[in-house]
């Protein structure tokens, strides 16, 4: 394996799975169930890049999904007890 980006001159192929997460994959090995090709690929660097304009939300899909259903805390991770009591 190259031990640096200058020197790894294989192509890569940027990778998504169900979560709309990315990745990206060397082209000359197995494409690893549950991730598809998004149709890009290049050097490490390109696909990289590729990668930082389109994926602009980190959230999973389904976490996505779950606060975007009307009637949910606008923080997930705040537990009912912790919201201020009005008063």
């Amino acid at each position: 394996m190259p031990s640096s980006d200058q020197e790894d001159s294989r192509t890569y192929l940027v990778v998504v799975n169900a979560e709309e997460q990315y990745s990206i994959w060397p082209e000359d090995k197995g494409i690893p169930a549950g991730w598809s090709a998004v149709g890009k690929q290049g050097a490490k660097s390109e696909c990289l890049q590729y990668i930082e304009e389109v994926w602009t939300d980190m959230r999973p899909l389904s976490l996505r999904r779950r606060m975007d259903r009307p009637g949910r805390l606008s923080n997930p991770m705040t537990r009912p007890f912790d919201l201020p009591r009005g008063g």
